[in-house]
């Protein structure tokens, strides 16, 4: 009887629903919820979450960063192992949080019929100096069929890193002409959207794209030394970067926390610890910027939050090749020190500050790369006028950091005169790019990939095992998770590439 009665009730609730489901939509429809996806705010978001890098990576192989403690979960390029641990976070940042982003918001755009022709525009830079990255970091990559989950296409193939530099030659070019101050004002735009209006925005992407061609071009230097002068040579006659107000880069403050600087602020302080061969290079030329860049702690395992000593000839740095345990054997140990070693630290009160600028392309970088193309003969003008003027607007960059002062210029002009740095034609490739080196201290993928370009500084390899038989990581191994959910894709990139391995080179990184 029971039963009969929930069949009766269901029944009677079944048939009476027709007549109660007026405004039902409406009704339960979530007021907070998204109801369109929009380009700007998503272009917005892709710069954002843009991968800035690791200092247990990029920093960590070009020997300005160690962490000192082997703990397994540690082990990564400081060891010379091939860690997922620290292969994976640029490929999961960039392809969900900027790339895929990207693509859709670029599809949205160009679907809205009132055009969005300078947004449009920003984004394909965008996504090219992003591309850019994800080759300089592991050779061939999903390119063409990248982001394209909307049409199913959930095991992307990988395409050949020569032929992707070859698409975003065009495509930085392309996207760069399509910009016009005569369209519509970005708001939305990260780096350059204070300007107010697209007068004065349009300009300043001009030149951000055409420093991503320039930094394209000289890529080929040892590939195609006359395809490099010829890409070089016509970026710069379209317009690069001319002073610091063009630099790209992104703000942080309480709420947007500098993401490469979370990882050593917050998870065990005690283990980071600045590279030997970095700071000796800062202590012989007296460098002025080093101050905001390293210091010593009275207890490295309280550094975030201490103030620390930045008088340079107090400063050491871990040497390369060692843990913490072997280290102890070495005559030129230098002990433990509160919970942590007695070596110089990040300097987190600017360099490695919760609200540290992150900065992507700049006057800096700019400058010290035409100063190599004009010493090659590759552009016109002075070597050695633009490796002053490179260096110099790396130190006056640090304004832009916290509790900073300006760098003097009577300070720049000493630093600039002194044996080590005063321009030498018989050093010049040497000192511009070891200048290029420092300048690039907080922009790990960029300070990786002109070491491998240029070969410079002349760093000694890290010894620590023989796991790259004496030689340098040349790149990161793909995540394990593409050799499991895009199986076949990645096993014929691993081939192409010549294996999926730390001392495989990409195409440009020719012996």
């Amino acid at each position: 009887m029971k039963a009969k009665k929930y069949i009766i009730l269901l029944f009677s609730a079944f048939f009476l629903l027709p007549g109660c489901d007026k405004d039902f939509e409406e009704i339960n429809k979530n007021p907070y919820s998204l109801t369109k996806l929009d380009p700007p705010l998503l272009f917005a978001n892709a710069v954002r979450q843009t991968n800035p890098g690791s200092w247990e990576v990029e920093q960590t192989i070009v020997q300005q960063f160690v962490n000192a403690f082997n703990l397994g979960a540690t082990a990564g390029p400081n060891f010379n192992a091939d860690t997922d641990n620290f292969n994976t976070p640029k490929w999961n940042g960039d392809y969900p949080n900027t790339i895929k982003l990207l693509v859709k918001a670029i599809d949205l755009a160009a679907a809205e019929p009132s055009g969005r022709v300078n947004l449009i525009a920003m984004m394909r830079i965008w996504k090219a100096y992003v591309f850019m990255t994800m080759v300089d970091t592991y050779g061939d990559v999903p390119y063409s069929e990248a982001g394209k989950g909307d049409v199913q296409i959930f095991t992307p193939k990988y395409d050949d890193d020569a032929a992707i530099y070859e698409d975003l030659y065009n495509e930085l070019k392309s996207a760069t002409d399509a910009l016009s101050t005569t369209a519509e004002y970005v708001p939305a735009d990260l780096f350059y959207g204070s300007t107010g209006n697209a007068a004065a925005q349009v300009p300043k992407w001009k030149k951000l794209g055409n420093s991503l061609l320039l930094r394209l071009g000289m890529r080929y230097s040892k590939v195609n030394p006359a395809k490099a002068q010829s890409i070089v040579s016509e970026a710069v006659s379209r317009g690069v970067m001319q002073d610091n107000t063009d630099d790209a880069f992104i703000r942080a403050d309480k709420n947007y926390n500098n993401p490469l600087n979370n990882g050593p602020r917050t998870n065990n302080i005690r283990y980071y610890y600045a590279a030997q061969p970095f700071v000796d290079y800062l202590k012989l030329t007296n460098d002025p910027r080093a101050k905001y860049m390293i210091g010593k702690y009275a207890d490295p395992g309280n550094a975030a939050t201490a103030t620390p000593d930045v008088t340079l000839a107090n400063q050491f740095g871990f040497p390369v090749g060692f843990d913490s345990e072997t280290i102890k054997t070495q005559p030129f140990n230098r002990g433990t020190k509160g919970q942590g070693l007695n070596y110089s630290q990040i300097n987190f009160t600017v360099l490695g500050a919760a609200d540290a600028p992150i900065l992507f392309v700049t006057n800096s970088q700019t400058k010290l790369l035409m100063a190599e193309a004009a010493f090659r003969g590759w552009i016109t003008g002075s070597a050695s006028a633009l490796y002053t003027e490179g260096v110099k607007a790396s130190m006056n960059q640090w304004t832009l950091y916290p509790t900073t002062t300006a760098i003097p210029t009577a300070d720049q002009d000493a630093y600039l005169a002194g044996p080590e740095v005063a321009f030498n034609p018989a050093r010049a490739l040497e000192q511009i790019n070891t200048q290029y080196w420092v300048a690039n201290i907080g922009n790990g993928p960029e300070g990786f990939a002109n070491f491998r370009r240029s070969g410079f500084p002349a760093l000694a390899p890290n010894l620590y095992n023989n796991n790259l038989n004496g030689g340098f990581i040349r790149r990161l191994a793909y995540p394990n998770v593409e050799g499991l959910q895009n199986q076949q894709n990645y096993t014929a990139a691993a081939s192409a590439i010549g294996g999926d391995v730390l001392t495989t080179r990409v195409f440009w990184d020719v012996q």
